[in-house]
Formats: C-alpha cells, sequence, structure tokens
C-alpha cells in the first residue's frame, strides 16, 4: 500500500491545486476536504493517513484545534501546517503542539513535495521504533492507579498507558467499551493518576436524568428557585469541584438535555436555578458508554457537536474474549475475593478449559458471577465443570468426543495432560502455588509434574 496523504483547506480551488501537485509527485492516495469537521470524524473512524496537510485558518474549526484533536486520535500522522499568513510565533506554537512542518502560502511544487517526503522519512523512522517498543509492555509513571484493573494483555495495558497519558491533563475522556469491561474502574484508574487524585470522584448514571431534575441536580439552586426549595443545594458540578465527575451512559443521556450538559463543556462555566452569578465548571469530564455514538449521531439521537466535546480523547476497553490470557489471573482474583476456602479449593482442568473457551458476553462482570454460582455449588471442595452454571454447563458436558478416522495419530493423555499443565503454568508467571490451586491438584503433584517435564 502507498502513502496516504490527507489535505484539508476551506479553499477549495487551493485545496484542488495542491492535490494535483502532490498526485503529480507520485503519491496516488491523496485525500482532499474542504470541511475540517469532515476531515476530524475520518480521524475518529479510525482512518490511517501518513501525513496531513492542514490549512491554519479555517472558519469552523481552527488548524491548530484540528492538529490537536489529531494527535489525540492519530498520534503517529506527521501533520505539516500550511498559512497565508507568515507569523512566525503561529509558528512556533504549530511546532510546540505536535506539528512536524510549517509552510506559507504560496507554496511552490518543489517545496510542497520536499515537506511531504521528509515527513513521510520521518514517519518510516518512526514506525520502526515503534514497532520495536511494542514488542515490551509499557512502563507506568503511575502504577498504583491502575492496581485495580487486573491484566497481562498487551492490548489492555496499551489502552492503560494511554490513559494514564491523558490524566496529565483536563481534556475531556470517552470510555467505550461493551458492558462488563470495566469503564468504571479505568474513570476511577484515571482520576486517581491525575493532578485531582486527591478530591472527588463523583459517578453519575446519565441514563437516570429527566428534564424536570437535570438542571436542579447537576447546577445546584438557591433558595426559593422553584416550589420546594427551601434552602441553597450546591449541585455535582460544584460537589466535585476540582475533582472529577463521571458521566456513565452518556449514551443513553435524553436528547433534550443534550444541549445543556454541552453548554457546560463549551463555555466551562454553569448557573445555578434560581441565581444570576454564572460559576466556574473546575471538573474533569470522564465519559463512559457501551452504546455505539457514531450510529446514534447518524440517527439524530446523539448531537453530533456534543460527542466531539466529550470525545477529546478516546479510550476502547476490549472485550474478555479478545484477552484470554487474563482469565487465569482473574479467576484467582474473584475466588480469594469470595473466600480463602473457594481460593485454596481452585478449579480442577476440565472447569478451567469450559472458561476459557467461553465468549463471555457479560465479559469481566460475567466471570465474576459465574465463579460466584459456581462457589455456592462447589461449597469449599474444588470447582468442576458439573458446577458450572447454565448454558455454559451443558455445553461443556453434552460437547461430543471428537471422532478419529480410521488409521489418524491419536495424542497420547499424558502428552495432553503436559500441555495444559505447561499452559496454565506458564499461564500464572510460573508460579507454582497459583498454578497448583487453577489446577485444582496439591503442590508436591504440581512439583512431581513439572520436575518430570524438566521445568524448573
Amino acid at each position: 500500500m502507498g502513502s496516504r496523504i490527507l489535505l484539508v483547506d476551506d479553499d477549495h480551488d487551493y485545496l484542488e491545486l495542491v492535490k494535483n501537485r502532490v498526485r503529480a509527485g507520485g503519491f496516488s492516495e491523496v485525500e482532499a476536504l474542504d470541511d475540517p469537521l469532515a476531515a476530524l470524524a475520518r480521524f475518529e473512524s479510525e482512518a490511517d493517513f501518513d501525513v496531513a496537510l492542514i490549512d491554519v485558518g479555517m472558519p469552523e474549526l481552527d488548524g491548530r484545534e484540528l492538529l490537536a484533536a489529531i494527535k489525540r486520535h492519530s498520534p503517529w500522522t506527521e501533520c505539516i501546517m500550511v498559512t497565508a499568513v507568515n507569523d512566525a510565533r503561529t509558528a512556533v506554537q504549530c511546532l510546540r503542539e505536535g506539528a512536524y512542518d510549517y509552510l506559507v502560502k504560496p507554496v511552490s511544487e518543489a517545496d510542497l513535495l520536499f515537506a511531504v517526503n521528509r515527513a513521510l522519512e520521518r514517519k518510516r523512522l518512526l514506525d520502526i521504533l515503534h514497532i520495536e517498543r511494542s514488542r515490551r509492555p509499557p512502563v507506568f509513571e503511575h502504577p498504583e492507579a491502575f492496581q485495580g484493573i487486573l491484566t497481562r494483555s498487551i492490548s489492555l495495558l496499551r489502552v492503560l498507558k494511554e490513559a494514564e497519558l491523558h490524566a496529565a491533563s483536563d481534556v475531556p475522556i470517552l470510555i467505550t467499551g461493551a458492558s462488563g469491561t470495566g469503564k468504571e474502574l479505568l474513570a476511577r484508574a484515571i482520576h486517581r493518576a491525575s493532578p485531582r487524585r486527591d478530591q472527588i470522584f463523583l459517578p453519575v448514571n446519565m441514563a437516570a436524568q429527566t428534564g424536570a431534575l437535570f438542571e436542579a441536580e447537576f447546577f445546584g439552586h438557591t433558595k426559593g428557585a422553584f416550589t420546594g426549595a427551601e434552602r441553597d443545594r450546591p449541585g455535582h458540578l460544584r460537589h466535585c469541584e476540582h475533582g472529577t465527575l463521571f458521566l456513565d451512559e452518556i449514551g443513553n443521556l435524553p436528547p433534550d438535555l443534550q444541549g445543556k450538559l454541552l453548554r457546560v463543556l463549551q463555555d466551562g462555566e454553569y448557573t445555578p436555578l434560581g441565581s444570576s452569578a454564572p460559576r466556574r465548571a473546575d471538573v474533569r469530564f470522564v465519559a463512559a458508554t457501551n452504546e455505539d455514538l457514531d450510529h446514534l449521531v447518524a440517527g439524530h439521537r446523539f448531537r453530533r457537536d456534543l460527542y466531539y466535546r466529550i470525545r477529546g480523547s478516546w479510550l476502547h476497553l476490549p472485550p474478555l474474549k479478545e484477552r484470554r490470557e487474563d482469565i487465569p489471573l482473574l479467576i484467582e482474583h474473584f475466588l480469594k475475593e469470595l473466600s480463602p476456602e473457594a481460593a485454596a479449593a481452585g478449579l480442577d482442568p476440565a472447569a478451567l478449559d469450559a472458561l476459557m473457551a467461553h465468549e463471555f458476553p457479560g465479559n469481566v462482570r460475567e466471570l465474576k458471577s459465574i465463579l460466584q454460582a459456581a462457589a455456592n455449588l462447589a461449597q469449599g471442595r474444588t470447582i468442576t465443570a458439573a458446577c458450572l452454571p447454565g448454558q455454559l454447563r451443558r455445553h461443556y458436558l453434552n460437547a461430543p468426543a471428537p471422532r478419529l478416522k480410521c488409521g489418524s495419530a491419536v495424542q497420547p493423555l499424558a502428552d495432553v495432560e503436559k500441555e495444559h499443565i505447561l499452559a496454565v503454568y506458564a499461564g500464572l508467571d510460573r508460579n507454582k502455588v497459583r498454578a497448583a490451586r487453577a489446577l485444582g491438584v496439591g503442590l508436591n503433584t504440581l512439583r512431581r509434574k513439572l520436575k518430570g517435564y524438566g521445568v524448573d
């Protein structure tokens, strides 16, 4: 695939000129947009561009604002800013904010292609460095903030590292992911990693908001503001001042209330009911949803401008089925939470195999619920496949034995056992005590097995 170039300029004639020049330079994959909001939407839909040339002075969305948004969504895209005004201060600001180069109109074809090729070479070298670094787990500045999120999945660790980087600023964050993936856990971790960590973290269920109470709940009210308002009452924004306001289930906020929330995000201030004095909204907004907001925006059920405001930074939590290496770790943690007896008894291999094969549509929350039910049935004994609830148990117990063709090779039972033991042992960081519990065998038995396999 060739290099992908994006051009953004509200001057349509100039845009066509630059597009033709870039294509004449040997680049066939060139996309030209005269609407900066459309360009932003391309990055938010996970479009992948190598280089973006951006006009600085655009009315709907300033070029520097678009630059900042692109760097949040696609930090690997090299951005070249183009302007009709030769202003050294603006040039320096753009470079400080992540632009690779700064060109002043009119730009000759030679200068244009030189800047694009130089940016592509820089991206190529950074890609090589990124590939090398991606082979190693990220290093955290505030590991204590993320201790409540159990994982050894590289994909999830990268999401957590990105969350830590975003935590340092006050840019709104949108967390997406299926139900049960731990969106509130991540929101709390972001709060603990932020400069606001010593202030309040306030979760609010946005799906439960109603028109009559929204303003009073969020903005507060003065005495006598309405019938029954017998005293001044601070709202959510005042209650968690200097802290973090977690807007859970933001996708279910009724449409008639979305504009009220948007005004706070846009203006950075609000006015309590019955008051004429606006207050500064000194809070960090973190929102979460399991809804497809792009779909809701397209269906006019969620405001596009609110969507852009809350999606200052975007983090997506992968489902449990995409990080199965975390299942043994989570099993051990949840059994310890249940009781010392449940943790000591552990699971037998068949139960562990059944859980490792399950799709977990309810994600981590479903795994915890399954283990609670199974431990109740086991009554302090090792959890077997027969203890597993509902469809999962029936699917495993009724699964047909594999049919072998005549003359086909059969793997010896001892080899199957060896593979399973070594997989669980490796999955639990070669911790013999934890592996023995997960396998449902005694520690001495596991040591004897591992010694026989020649494993320390």
